[in-house]
């Protein structure tokens, strides 16, 4: 017989800890062994039953979420899973999963409880076997590159490469993240200029980020979202103080051009090596997968849109089955994983 799953649930809603605690034990493989009704009690029971998952409410009366992830990661190695009704945009979901919470959930709505919140046990049980993993890895011995605690970026930028169905799921991207996440993030969109142009600005005048279609010879800024041009293949290059800038290419490839994504992420490997993170997302043909295993290559993270939420799952597809992209996720989970990984290794 398997060995359960200790949790310990904080939440003050008392009608909350009864349907979530009956919601884990339904599923089999989850044992809530103890339940708080706030976080200064929860660290209290943490400290004292060491289990293996903590879940967490993020809004409660004077001692809440933040402060269990804040206290707890610096006294124990224990994934903690952070629910709440606010966004995961929200600043204080951004704080605590850069202080190394290992994911955000949004409370189930009626539709999620009547079929068991399946969501939340999923996330359980891949929360236990990564630090299952960490562990072995731990016990296998130190990694020869320096380490890097949770407080330092682990990345410089976020590339992402689409096509058909792009619009909305950059939109969505957008709309998920935090915009003070301090790195720039450069979009290759297949699309005629005119277009391109005008997705930008939409995005500039409805979302918290400044966005715009980058110009030849641009120098980037964090905190900014950059499109590729629809007239032109772009690199990333460094000027002579070593800031990051943008050249437009005349160099053909073989998927797609103007913009190539395969151009760009090729041009971001060079320059950012085991720094970057990039994904593929929806779109029709293989464009951006050769440059997304060169950023593999050089030790970057590599993401891929799952077929589910994709539109059109083949440069994703295509990008998951070479090997491409380590990770295949959901456009729901690509802003929390992203947000995530940027600070944790």
């Amino acid at each position: 017989m398997n060995k359960k799953i200790k949790t310990l649930l904080i939440e003050d809603s008392g009608f909350m800890r009864i349907l979530l605690s009956d919601l884990l034990r339904e599923d089999g493989t989850i044992d809530v062994m103890a339940t708080a009704s706030n976080g200064f009690d929860g660290v209290l029971k943490a400290r004292d039953l060491k289990p293996d998952i903590i879940i967490t409410n993020m809004v409660m009366p004077q001692y809440d979420g933040l402060y269990v992830v804040k206290t707890l990661m610096k006294e124990m190695s224990v994934p903690i899973i952070v629910l709440s009704a606010l966004h995961r945009s929200d600043p204080k979901i951004y704080s605590a999963l850069q202080e190394g919470a290992f994911m955000f959930l949004s409370k189930p709505a009626k539709s999620e409880i009547e079929n068991g919140y399946t969501r939340l046990c999923q996330v359980v049980r891949e929360a236990l076997h990564i630090e299952v993993q960490r562990k072995e890895a731990d016990i296998a011995g130190p990694h020869t590159e320096s380490g890097v605690t949770k407080s330092h970026r682990q990345f410089d930028i976020i590339a992402l490469g689409v096509s058909t169905g792009g619009p909305k799921t950059i939109e969505y991207i957008v709309s998920n993240l935090p915009k003070d996440i301090n790195v720039p993030i450069l979009v290759a969109q297949h699309m005629p200029d005119l277009f391109i142009e005008s997705l930008a600005s939409r995005l500039n005048d409805t979302s918290a980020w400044r966005v715009s279609v980058l110009q030849d010879g641009e120098e980037m800024m964090s905190n900014r979202i950059y499109f590729a041009p629809g007239t032109a293949n772009i690199r990333v290059a460094r000027n002579e103080s070593h800031a990051p800038v943008i050249t437009f290419v005349n160099d053909v490839y073989k998927e797609f051009n103007n913009p190539s994504v395969d151009c760009l992420f090729e041009s971001i490997a060079a320059v950012y090596g085991p720094r970057a993170l990039a994904v593929i997302l929806t779109g029709m043909g293989k464009d951006g997968v050769a440059g997304l295993q060169k950023i593999k290559e050089c030790g970057g993270v590599t993401i891929a849109q799952d077929e589910t939420s994709s539109v059109v799952y083949g440069m994703p597809r295509a990008a998951f089955e070479s090997g491409a992209a380590v990770h295949k996720l959901s456009i729901q989970e690509i802003p929390d994983f992203i947000i995530r990984r940027l600070y944790t290794a």
